[in-house]
Order: C-alpha cells, then sequence, then structure tokens
C-alpha cells in the first residue's frame, strides 16, 4: 500500500517528498519537531489526515528526549505544540490530532517517561486509525453508485494524502476493485498540480484506468455527459456542511450542479470542525506568489506581475450532495446528519 510516511524504531520520522514526485522518489528524514514542521509547511508531506499524523508524530519527536521535571516537560510540549499549530492553517486535522496527543499527556497521572511512551503509542494509533477510517470510506462511498461509473477528483485526497489508501481516492479504490470504474478523469490542480503529479502517479501505481484535463475542462466534459459523478476529499467541514478544500473545488461544485451530477465529499470525521456555524469562518492559507508565477523554476508572466494565491476555497454545503465519513453518509440538512455521525463515533 502506498503510503507517504514511515517512522522507524529508531524515532526517526521518514516522508515520502510530494514535491519532487512523479519525476523521483526521494525521501526526507525528520528526527525533531522542527523537521517535522518544516516539512509540513513545505509540503513535503501534504493532504489534511497525513498532515495530522505527521504532526502528531512530530509532537512525540519534540519531547521524547526530555529529561528534566515535570513541569518543564509540560512547558516543552506547549512549545512545541505551538510550533506545529502555526504550520498551516487550513487544514484542521493538525489541530485536532495536537489536541489529542495534548490530552493524552495531561490526562495521564504518570511520570514523565511513561507520558513520552504513551505519546509515541497515540500517534501511531492515530496513523492506524486513519487507515481504517479511509477503507471504510471506501467501502461506504462505493456502496452509494450501482453501475460502473466516469468519475472527476480535484487534487489528490489519496494514499499520499492520508495514512494509507486514501478517502476520495479511497472510494475510487473500492470501485476499482468491484470493477466499477470506467474512467477516472483527474484535475491537474493548478498551481502545483497535486492532480497530475500525484493522483495520476497513484492511480498508476494501481492500474486505475484515468485521463488528465485540464482544470479548466471539467464543464466541458461535463455538459457532454462524460462524468457522472465528482467525488473530492476536504481539509475543513464546518457544522453546515460548507466545505474547505483545494483551491477549484468550488468552481467544480458549481458546474456538477449545473449539470445535476452528484458532487460527494469524502473525509474521516477528524475534518469535521462542527464548532464552526458555516465556512466563512475557515480560515484559508495564503501561500507564496511563486506557486503561481512560476512553473518548474521558469517565471510564467512578466517580473512586474503579482498574483494572488490562496490554496483553499469554500464550497457551501447547498451544493454537496453527501459526505461520506467512516461513520456513514451525511446528507442536508447538515447540522442535523452531521451532528449524528459525531454523536454515533462517541
Amino acid at each position: 500500500m502506498i503510503t507517504p510516511f514511515e517512522f522507524n524504531n529508531d524515532d526517526t520520522l521518514i516522508l515520502l517528498d510530494q514535491r519532487r514526485l512523479p519525476w523521483e522518489e526521494k525521501y526526507v528524514a525528520c528526527r525533531t519537531a522542527e523537521g517535522v514542521a518544516r516539512a509540513i509547511r513545505e509540503m513535503v508531506v501534504r493532504g489534511a489526515p497525513a498532515i495530522g499524523i505527521a504532526a502528531a508524530l512530530g509532537l512525540y519527536l519534540g519531547v521524547k528526549d526530555y529529561q528534566g521535571e515535570e513541569e518543564g516537560f509540560f512547558r516543552l510540549l506547549e512549545e512545541k505544540k505551538k510550533l506545529l499549530s502555526t504550520t498551516r492553517p487550513t487544514a484542521v486535522n493538525l489541530f485536532w490530532a495536537l489536541n489529542r496527543m495534548e490530552r493524552v499527556a495531561l490526562d495521564s497521572p504518570l511520570p514523565v517517561k511513561k507520558i513520552k511512551e504513551r505519546l509515541r503509542v497515540e500517534a501511531l494509533k492515530i496513523w492506524e486509525e486513519d487507515v481504517e477510517a479511509n477503507k471504510r470510506i471506501g467501502l461506504t462511498g462505493a456502496s452509494l453508485f450501482s453501475r460502473a461509473c466516469r468519475v472527476l477528483t480535484h487534487c489528490n485526497a489519496g494514499a499520499l494524502a492520508t495514512g494509507g489508501y486514501g478517502t476520495a481516492l479511497g472510494v475510487i479504490r473500492a470501485l476499482h476493485e468491484r470493477g466499477m470504474v470506467e474512467m477516472v478523469l483527474v484535475d491537474e490542480t493548478r498551481p502545483l498540480l497535486q492532480g497530475s503529479r500525484l493522483t495520476a502517479w497513484e492511480l498508476c501505481q494501481e492500474g486505475i484506468p484515468h485521463i488528465l484535463i485540464t482544470d479548466n475542462m471539467a464543464g466541458h466534459f461535463m455538459a457532454r455527459g462524460m462524468v457522472d459523478a465528482v467525488i473530492v476529499g476536504a481539509d475543513r467541514i464546518a457544522s453546515n456542511g460548507d466545505v474547505a478544500n483545494k483551491i477549484g473545488t468550488f468552481s467544480l461544485a458549481v458546474l456538477a450542479h449545473r449539470h445535476r451530477i452528484p458532487f460527494y465529499v469524502a473525509a474521516p470525521l477528524s475534518t469535521l470542525d462542527l464548532d464552526l456555524s458555516s465556512g466563512e469562518e475557515i480560515p484559508i492559507e495564503e501561500r507564496c506568489e511563486d506557486e503561481v508565477t512560476t512553473l518548474a523554476g521558469k517565471r510564467l508572466c512578466p517580473k512586474e506581475t503579482q498574483a494572488f494565491n490562496p490554496a483553499f476555497d469554500v464550497t457551501p454545503g447547498e451544493l454537496v450532495t453527501a459526505i461520506v465519513t467512516e461513520k456513514g453518509v451525511a446528507q442536508s440538512p447538515y447540522p442535523t446528519s452531521l451532528k449524528n455521525l459525531v454523536e454515533k463515533r462517541s
């Protein structure tokens, strides 16, 4: 199974450098919280669930060598948590994983040495749970289809973006295992080309039939009846079903709505942020304009030209046909259905 990272017995986090795919498979070794934070910020590892797992492991790495008293340990834990939490603001899995790790430490009336051991176990448990959740998402999502289909997906919500298997691509994998994928249309996903570089690479590894299209071709293929469904992942979902995902997702949802094509979002419950009443409250990461103005080191526009580079947009819940999670499918009205899924988990 494709996985974006591994964690060695010597406490080294090995990350598959996703900036270099598909040209070469290179790995980055992280042994400190600072190294993990840098890898998240620079998108060596990306995708909301994968970021959460990496952050959990990074928090453990940040405190594992501490040898002092309990008070100093918790100060250090808070310091490393703050460092990791400032890396990327939109993906809520990052904060969910760090808060879960912190609770384990605070709720453990144990010596510091034992708390550190528990943190290591918890981080690996978060990873394991994510893989299992993705597989359940895949099976649940596949059950929504009754025949072979042509599916369009945007960005990368596959094994590379998670602990393994994937969310949106997890559904596609499950469909492929049932012989129900006629074709996957892969949006290239400007400006960092996660679709053409990463999703297409994953589909090649799995032998899943696919074709690459530019982002502005989606409406053309929908209008010609060549798309049966759109399936995407998510970085944060508000209580009303508004979905933050890679920039360009909102446009796809509008096009799908116009052509009466189901628009599905696949995400684990850790991506839900039910404290937010709507997507207007979701912080949108603004990245460096160089990602837009250059490609492979070459400038694409005049040197005087500036660019905007929001990494995500928000799709209103009213455009979302269903949200597929490991605990079932949520549909409108989302304030009720999403709450019911969370209560089902607890």
